[in-house]
């Protein structure tokens, strides 16, 4: 008998198949951010910069959506999220799927299925590699609940952005969930202070576990 799990569609794999983006954004090259891009940071999350060392990813609408941090913040805290989500569109995909119970059906996974606790496992140890790179967190997780569990989407999917697809499996998924968040065009393209025309609301943060501060985007209800 086969240890891996069954084939049988799980609800995760149900939400792709009928929401689901068909073609997941494109990776892009690691770039140095400009102040066009920090200003966009400002705007996203309402707060500048911690510790920004470059342009994992951008948007195909062409804003940035994952930032490299740094791995200790300019005041010395330790930040072990290197790869940091910015899009408050995808941020708020996201949320939705956590709140849909994907998290628990992936880690439940990951206890029944050895190839894709091993493809899981390569992640997060690319995941230590490229901070390290940087600067050793010693005794410090990876993020998002790697390896062993899964504890925040928008890690995973930040990794999967920036490392590129077949790097991290349940990242990968994850984006395949999503609808294409970029279609409306540029999440921040008002002036410092406003938010983007028929988005309405306003930016809220909320923080994890893992040191992760995910921005969605709220109406003017505060919902």
């Amino acid at each position: 008998m086969s240890g891996t799990a069954s084939t049988r569609p799980t609800p995760a794999s149900e939400r792709m198949r009928k929401t689901g983006m068909q073609t997941p954004p494109p990776p892009t090259e690691r770039t140095e951010p400009t102040d066009a891009d920090v200003e966009a940071f400002k705007q996203q999350l309402g707060r500048p910069p911690r510790g920004l060392r470059a342009i994992a990813h951008r948007c195909p609408c062409g804003q940035p959506d994952v930032v490299e941090t740094a791995p200790r913040l300019p005041d010395g805290t330790p930040f072990p999220t290197l790869y940091y989500l910015t899009c408050p569109r995808a941020a708020s995909a996201i949320g939705t799927l956590e709140a849909d119970g994907v998290m628990k059906e992936m880690t439940e996974r990951l206890a029944t299925d050895p190839e894709l606790a091993a493809a899981y496992r390569a992640a997060h140890e690319d995941y230590i590699r490229r901070r390290d790179e940087i600067e050793e967190l010693t005794g410090f997780p990876s993020a998002g609940g790697m390896p062993d569990r899964v504890k925040c989407l928008h890690v995973l999917v930040a990794h999967s952005l920036a490392a590129g697809p077949g790097v991290n499996p349940l990242g990968d998924e994850a984006i395949a969930m999503l609808p294409e968040w970029w279609r409306k065009g540029p999440c921040v393209t008002a002036p410092p202070g406003t938010v983007p025309p028929g988005e309405g609301g306003h930016l809220e943060t909320t923080q994890d576990g893992s040191g992760y501060f995910a921005a969605r985007q709220t109406g003017e209800d505060g919902k």
